[in-house]
């Protein structure tokens, strides 16, 4: 998501504090492999949910279009950054999202691109959350309800780990929830082969256009980790490679998200789930498969909370009343920040318990959220740095994916409050 998503961090994190203001070492293969781990994330997961809505084959038409358009406004981030370092006279600077905004619109622009990240992390955050309710109650079922197992088991060893703060220190983790996001797709794949006879009877290709947006919203937040572009860009070591690299990851994702798509409504039909692994039957493999997978995204929740944490504990620190605070009372300084993590894990926990359902959640945060920071804000950036030298079709395709990004995100957000 619009976040320095949970699982790439850690990658990257050892390179960039060793190489901060310069370029990193990373070959093109191992910055392959960080694009796949900062995109792929539990809402694939939810694909074949959105597949039964939309029908298979427009299903996997929202994947590509979502897929493509991500990798389009991607490379914007990429032109717009390599326009500002040709403009530098000093040594090339590391640009961020927020850097973006600060220098199309100023300190707006920047309050505004953070306030989007920490909207969409908190978004991909609370659906960990729900994520990991519904399994253990998959597997509990007669222990609580899920709300009971988010805030009975998941409360307390969050706002435990929300103490850790060294990002290095969970990244195995990350990379523990990524095998167990590929050994669940790959369960879920054998099971749906097994129950697959006569894989096209009585399964829709086209639900109609209504059920389209839904799709591609649940589509869109499956390419989560977009704001990570700029810094997997960085930390490679051949950059004039990224865009290659970038759209081989990118087509690989796309054609594995619409197989497993497909897969799972096709296995399943009409009884397909909000969360594929709840179609699993009550085995000792699939139990174990959700209860690893639990395991490996609570250890890595605190990786996905850090943006939030980080732009939260920025805007404390600058607060002229903490600064005194801090100064006038020993300890205040450790028992604010931490304090402040502690309610942000509590309020998020509390949003997750409240979310009926993981599908509808997911598309709804794609289809504004995601697609504010995929779409709209991309194409302001790259008309306001590039505009001037761009072509004629340039700006019209640009224009075309700004239009659709703010019209995609009205119909979310008007589709959410008239369902209520």
């Amino acid at each position: 998501m619009a976040e320095a998503k949970g699982a790439a961090a850690p990658l990257l994190a050892r390179e960039d504090g060793r190489r901060r203001g310069g370029w990193g070492g990373a070959t093109w293969a191992q910055t392959l492999g960080n694009v796949v781990v900062s995109i792929v994330g539990t809402g694939v997961l939810g694909l074949p949910y959105a597949f039964r809505a939309a029908g298979w084959v427009a299903g996997s038409l929202g994947v590509a279009a979502a897929g493509f358009a991500t990798l389009y406004c991607m490379l914007l981030l990429v032109d717009c950054k390599d326009k500002l370092q040709e403009e530098e006279t000093d040594e090339p600077k590391n640009y961020t999202y927020g850097d973006f905004g600060e220098k199309c619109f100023g300190t707006i622009g920047r309050c505004l691109t953070e306030i989007l990240i920490l909207i969409s992390q908190a978004g991909g955050s609370v659906a960990y959350l729900v994520f990991i309710g519904e399994n253990l109650h998959s597997v509990f079922s007669q222990s609580m309800s899920p709300a009971g197992f988010i805030f009975a088991v998941l409360l307390p060893v969050q706002i435990a780990l929300s103490f850790i703060l060294s990002l290095s220190s969970l990244s195995p983790f990350s990379i523990f929830a990524d095998v167990c996001n590929v050994l669940a797709a790959a369960v879920v794949i054998r099971k749906d082969l097994q129950l697959i006879d006569h894989p096209f009877a009585n399964r829709s290709a086209f639900n109609g256009v209504l059920a389209i947006p839904f799709a591609f919203g649940v589509a869109v937040f499956c390419f989560e980790g977009f704001s990570m572009t700029l810094a997997l860009e960085s930390s490679m070591a051949e950059r004039r490679k990224f865009r290659w690299v970038l759209s081989q990851a990118v087509v690989g994702i796309i054609v594995v998200y619409a197989c497993f798509g497909v897969c799972g409504y096709l296995a399943y039909g009409e009884a397909t789930k909000d969360i594929i692994t709840l179609n699993l039957p009550n085995s000792w493999s699939s139990a174990a498969v959700k209860v690893g997978l639990c395991i490996a995204l609570a250890f890595t929740f605190p990786v996905m909370m850090h943006p939030i944490h980080e732009i939260v504990e920025t805007r404390l620190r600058s607060s002229g009343c903490f600064q005194k605070l801090s100064h006038g009372v020993p300890g205040a300084e450790w028992l604010g920040l931490h304090s402040s993590r502690i309610i942000m894990v509590t309020i998020l926990t509390v949003m997750a318990s409240c979310i009926p359902a993981f599908g509808s959640f997911v598309s709804f945060v794609g289809c504004t959220v995601c697609a504010l920071l995929s779409f709209v804000l991309p194409t302001f950036f790259h008309l306001n740095i590039v505009g001037s030298s761009m072509s004629l079709w340039r700006r019209v395709l640009d224009y075309g994916f700004l239009l659709f990004g703010l019209g995609f995100a009205g119909y979310g957000i008007f589709t959410a409050l008239s369902s209520h």
